[in-house]
Parts: C-alpha cells; structure tokens; sequence
C-alpha cells in the first residue's frame, strides 16, 4: 500500500517556478519507483502573491503550508521591488513571515564539491577539493526580526538584534547532534568580542558541549571565518551560527563548489520544514530555459530526508550526481553545450526510472552530440 504526503508547492518568483517544476517531476517519478503517493497543492507567495492579492504572504497560502507535510519553494525576489527603497509592502516579507509562522527556526545548508566541476570554483583546486559542509543557520530571530525603526525624514534609522537562551538551544542541540554522525567538529561563528547576543550563543554553547563530549567545538569570529571560508574551507565540518552571520557565511561558502545553482537547503522547526535552493529568483534568466535546477532537486532530497524515506533521497542524489558527472547540465556548469533547465530535469527523473539501463546513450552525451533514444 502506498504512502500519503501532502506536499505544499510555493513557485515562487523568477526562475522559481521552472526550477520547481524540475523537483516536482522527479518527485513523481521517485512516487512511481517506491510507491509513494505525492499530492501537491499550489500556493502563491512573493511578489507574484502581491501581484495577485497585495499580500506577500496570502492567508490561503499560509494555511496550506500549515497542513502540509512538508513545504517544496523555488525563489523570491522582484526587481521592481528591490529598485524602490520607498516600498513598504515588499517580497521577502512574506518568506520571513512564513518562516515565523511555522516556527522555522533551523536552516540546513550543505556545501560540497564534486570532482568533475572543480574546475569552476574560483579557488585552487587544492584548496576546496573535499570539502563537506554543514552550515546550522538560525532562522527566526536576530537582527532580521528585531524591533525596526527610521525617522520620517530618513536620516536615522536602526535595527535591533535579540536572542532568548531557548532560541539557541534548539538549534545547538541539532548542530552537536549532526556533528556526531560526521566528523565530530563544530564550528560556532560569532562576534563574541564586540556583541552582547554573540557572548550569549558563546556561552550556551559551551554549556551545551558539555553534553556532547565526543564532538570537538572551537569559535572563531565571523571576520576570521570570513577569510578562513576562503583560505581552507575544508578545516570546517559542522558550522553554528546565528541569523544574519549565516546569511552572509553561506552564500560566500556557495561559491567553493562552482556555482550557487548546485545548492540546497532545509528550514526545520518542531512541526513544519520548508525546502528550498538557495540562489535567488535570477529575473534575467526568467523564462530562457537556462536555470539550473540541481538546487532545487537536491532541496527536494532534503525533503526526503526529512520524511524519512532514506532510499529514495539517496537514489535522487545518486541521480543528480550521475547527471553532473556525465555533463548533462545547464550553461552555468557546462558552457560548452547548452542543456535546458527541463531536459537537466528529464536526465535525472530518466535516471531514477532506469540507472544503469537508461536509454541515454552516456558516451554521446560526455562527447556532446545528440541523445539516442
């Protein structure tokens, strides 16, 4: 008998929807190899949600990802918004607030390289080959949900960070916890010698290690880590951070492995997780057939990990893997032979169905000509 999820399918803005669309149909095609039955409902959220209804975040949408197992959502972002500094209602509004809503108090952000794309890494290949990341960003405070103020005038302004001891611990715990089943090292990123917040998450992380005696813990400040991200990324393991030093922290560790479009993340909290690539919505490349979607599929095997149908997620990143390995990719990766968005989606759910007795012709495809069918 098949297994029932409830999958809630946020497009979004940009490329959102056409790399979506990737994640859903491999998605099927997972449901048909393993019986497991997907149902997805759509929601609209961002700018298309203001569009639409003049809410970035509409109550139906929110609803729907309340009573979802699990939420799948491509980009957010409008240029029309981020050229007007006077906006009040504005995109990302509606991600904070759902994040906020459902209590997303944990991003998940794997970093890692393969072999074959090395090569486009803007960093010697000595320097990032191996490396393997784990980045635990807190998600629902800090400065980006602290009390916000600017004079009517405009010349002053300020935000305020604030951290509670609860809102560390959860995310701790789950950073320590991962760190076991890895290399037994945790990294907390802070600013501990000029933040009262950064003294805080210090403090209750050495607490908690105590609990966790097997792991290896050190602290390093966020400008060091800066650098260090790029001097040698692979003396990282498992990295803890708080909100916005996660933001920044991850989209520079994004760029060891090639391109942002190979990058997936997860958004955890007790009851509602939220799957997403983490590149933008890439308005210029919106409707070329040119994004790539390995972010978004690879968002979709988090997901899968997350319901705990371990095989599945393991055979769509053996899919995704293989798909990088022979070249069949997007322009970013491989501008040799410009392989659209959908046929890199085609490749990986072919995969899935068939793996070694796919009817891809492999040598034609590493040589670049034509597929045989």
């Amino acid at each position: 008998m098949s297994k029932n999820y409830k999958i809630a399918v946020l497009p979004g803005d940009g490329i959102g929807p056409e790399v979506t669309n990737e994640s859903v149909k491999v998605l099927k095609v997972i449901g048909e190899a393993y019986q497991y039955n997907f149902q997805f409902d759509y929601g609209v959220m961002g700018a298309e949600a203001i569009y639409q209804t003049g809410n970035p975040l509409p109550d139906e949408t929110l609803e729907l990802c309340k009573n979802s197992d699990a939420v799948l959502f491509g980009a957010i972002g409008d240029p029309a918004f981020d050229n007007n500094p006077d906006a009040k209602v504005r995109p990302e509004q509606g991600l904070l607030k759902l994040r906020k809503e459902l209590g997303l108090f944990a991003n998940i952000r794997p970093i890692k390289t393969y072999a074959s794309l090395i090569k486009k890494s803007p960093l010697k290949r000595e320097i990032v080959e191996g490396t393997d990341i784990q980045i635990y960003r807190e998600l629902i405070s800090g400065i980006y949900f602290g009390e916000k103020f600017t004079e009517e005038n405009g010349d002053y302004a300020y935000d305020v960070c604030k951290y509670s001891k609860e809102e560390i611990t959860g995310i701790a715990h789950l950073a320590f916890q991962d760190a076991q089943k890895r290399k037994k090292k945790l990294t907390l990123i802070d600013k501990a010698n000029v933040l009262d917040t950064s003294r805080l998450w210090r403090k209750i992380v050495q607490e908690i290690a105590l609990e966790y005696p097997d792991v290896k813990v050190d602290f390093m400040f966020v400008d060091n880590a800066a650098m260090q991200m790029i001097l040698n990324p692979k003396q990282f393991d498992v990295i803890l951070t708080e909100n916005m030093f996660g933001d920044i922290i991850s989209d520079e560790a994004s760029v060891i492995g090639g391109s942002i479009g190979l990058l997936p993340s997860a958004s955890i909290g007790n009851h509602n997780a939220l799957f997403e690539p983490i590149h933008g919505s890439y308005p210029q490349a919106k409707g070329k057939g040119i994004a790539n979607p390995i972010a978004s599929i690879l968002s979709a095997a988090m997901m899968l990990d997350h319901l705990e149908l371990t095989q599945a997620a393991n055979k769509l990143r053996e899919s995704v893997e293989n798909a990088i390995e022979s070249r069949y990719v997007t322009i970013d990766l491989n501008p040799d032979i410009n392989y659209s968005t959908s046929e890199v989606g085609d490749f990986i759910a072919d995969y899935i169905r068939f793996s070694e007795r796919s009817y891809y012709n492999h040598e034609n495809v590493q040589l670049g000509k034509s597929t045989i069918v």
